[in-house]
Formats: C-alpha cells, structure tokens, sequence
C-alpha cells in the first residue's frame, strides 16, 4: 500500500517489517543496532564520541532514545531550522555539523529525518539527507509516525523520495490509520543488525523451529521479550475498509483541514503560519489586529501570550480540543482533523468557537489591561489582608 522499497521488505528484499508499541521504542531499537554495529568496528571504549542528530522539529522520542542507549548527552545534536525552508531540515545544516563533529575527533552515528513533525508538520528533504548521511556512513531512520498513513495514496509518495536511501522507516497506525494505541510499523533494511543488537539466547528459549529459521523470533526485534497481539487490530482494519476505502479517509480529512484553511483566509485577524501538508493547520490570531477604532500591532512577546490565552480559553469550554507549539519563536495553535467521526460540521463549529472567544479577547491592549489591572487589585487586596 506505502510502495515502499522492495529493501524494506521480506518478500524479496531481504529487509522485513516488525509492529512496535510507540515511536520511542522504534527508533531506540535502531539506533541500538546502529550503535552496535558502529562499536564492533570502533571499539567498545569510543562509545563517548558517537553523535545523534535531528533537527529542532524533531520528536522528542529521538532525544529519549538516545538517553536511554547512553549517548552522552552532549553529542545529541538538535539542528536549527527556519521558516525559509518551512521548518524541514537544510541538508547544508547537518553536512556543516557532521564536519564541525569530525573536526572534534567525534563520531557521526545516526539521524532521524521527520516526515509530518508535531511541531509544524514540517518536512525533511530526504533525498539530500540521505546522500550525506551515506558519504559520512551515518545510518538514517525516518520518523513519520503521524503523516506516514497518508502515503497509501499515491498524490503523497513525492514526500518520500529518497527514502532508499534510508535505513528504516516507521509510522504510528494509531495515530491516523483507524487502529487503536498502540500499534507503530517499523520497517527496516538490516533485520541482522537489529537481531544481533536486541537478541539473547537463554536455554529455556531454545527450540528447533527458531534455530533452524522456521520461523522470525520477534522476540530478537524489541526491547521486551513478550510481545502484544497487535496484528489483529491492524488486520481488522485492513479488512474492514480496504484500500480504497481508507485512501478515501485520509483524503476527506486532508480536505476538512484545507477547509479549515480557507475559513482563516477569508478574514485578516488570524494566519496559517507554516504551509499545510496534510491534515493538521497551525495558525494564530495575527500580531496585526483591529482595536476598536484603528489598527494596533502587538509585540511579538505579547502576541504569544495572547494566543496562549485563547487556547487556553476554547480547550477550557470541553467543545473544542486543540494544541500548541512555538515554532520559530512563535506561539502556534494547532487544529488536527482525523478523529474518526469528524465531519465539516464539526470543523465549522470550531471555526466559530474560535473567533467568539477571539471577540471576547477583541482588543488585545484593553485585554491586557484588564489582566494587569486584576493582577494588581489582587496584589493590593493581599496586602489589605
């Protein structure tokens, strides 16, 4: 359904696939295998020198796993990325790192490329990433645990070029294929590097059927030893809805979220503030916005807070549930459509919750003004007492 690379697979390619519960525990596997591999050729004792690298978008799972499989913490690298590549990660920024690491007399290990980020649904060019990973041998996974279900429809595989060049691949089915939590699909080109790295051999473990390869020991491709019947719920879905029925899915929630984005761009007081990739809009009210009478421009300070207040002002009412992030030094509020029930009235009606609350907030000077002059009654009234 992804048509991903006949390398990634076990028919033919000699790759293979395994079900994880999380992210986390997808990229902490490889990069556990990464860093083996790595030490068998480096010696055990330059385990200090080996760096991880991600940009500034990047899931918080890479910085955990790389916690978790003792990478020193100063050799995690979070690369800056800026609104003039809409926030995907410049291959120029990790090529002068990896150089500025190896002039230190570190030791390039692995990177974590970002289809979809939660930040800003931001995307990496893989392509270019890709090639400079291999002339540095740095073995690369792709995170798309969220945008990653969208590539079973064949308008989003551009988003994938370059993805042979990629070591492993992982998406979250609970996130945007129907499927509960959790259940996370990692594929990867090296099944061996991941056995030999994850696998121990106990004598009560021991069978004819493992050891002559009967069989794939899922056991050898995780952290735990026991595993969760992910399969079925998976399969169930698979089944249930069929290809063509879930390609219709992913498209009507990529189209309520283009309708969302509409609805801001008809009036002037809020913006889209990175482009839509897929079904997730980051907006805000604007720092431009219409006082009573004449316009007045916030401060970018006060803009963020303001936001900040109107998230915290829709999510309070129970009717409407959205998130945050900052993204290049701006606050941003994030409207996600793909729950499964979700219809363009449901849309609608956060449209219009948002800009009521955004009235009740209408002058954002008399708004502050009101908060400072509580602030201090309550000072004032403390100090009575």
């Amino acid at each position: 359904m992804l048509n991903l690379p006949i390398s990634f697979l076990f028919s033919g390619g000699g790759g293979g696939g395994v079900l994880q519960g999380t992210t986390c525990e997808a990229i902490l596997c490889t990069l556990t295998a990464a860093r083996d591999q790595m030490l068998d050729k480096i010696g055990r004792e330059n385990m200090g020198k080996l760096v991880v690298y991600g940009s500034d978008q990047t899931q918080s799972s890479l910085q955990k796993a790389a916690k978790i499989a003792g990478i020193n913490p100063s050799n995690f690298r979070s690369l800056l990325t800026t609104k003039s590549t809409a926030f995907g990660l410049s291959p120029n920024s990790l090529k002068s790192a990896i150089q500025s690491d190896i002039k230190f007399g570190l030791i390039p290990l692995f990177f974590c490329a970002t289809i979809g980020t939660t930040s800003s649904n931001a995307i990496d060019p893989l392509g270019p990433l890709c090639d400079i990973a291999k002339d540095y041998n740095i073995l690369v996974h792709i995170d798309a645990a969220y945008a990653g279900s969208a590539f079973i429809c064949p308008e989003f595989r551009h988003f994938l070029q370059g993805i042979e060049g990629a070591n492993s691949f992982s998406l979250n089915a609970h996130k945007w294929f129907l499927t509960t939590l959790d259940c996370c699909c990692l594929w990867v080109k090296e099944p061996s590097a991941l056995i030999k790295a994850l696998s121990t051999d106990p004598e009560y473990l021991k069978n004819k059927v493992s050891d002559s390869n009967q069989v794939v020991d899922y056991k050898d491709w995780q952290i735990a030893l026991s595993r969760r019947f992910r399969a079925m719920k998976l399969w169930l879905v698979l089944r249930s809805y069929g290809v063509s029925n879930l390609r219709n899915f992913i498209r009507g929630y990529v189209k309520m979220a283009k309708h969302f984005e509409g609805l801001i761009a008809m009036g002037k007081r809020f913006k889209v503030v990175v482009p839509r990739n897929f079904a997730m809009v980051c907006f805000r009210i604007s720092p431009l916005m219409m006082g009573n009478a004449n316009q007045k421009i916030l401060g970018e300070e006060d803009a963020n807070e303001f936001n900040r207040k109107l998230l915290e002002s829709i999510n309070a009412t129970g009717r409407v549930y959205m998130t945050h992030a900052v993204v290049g030094g701006v606050y941003v509020i994030s409207l996600a459509v793909g729950a499964t029930l979700t219809d363009y009235c449901h849309v609608n009606k956060a449209w219009k919750e948002i800009q009521e609350h955004a009235h009740t907030m209408q002058n954002p000077f008399d708004y502050f003004a009101r908060d400072v002059m509580a602030k201090s009654f309550t000072a004032i009234r403390g100090a009575d007492e």
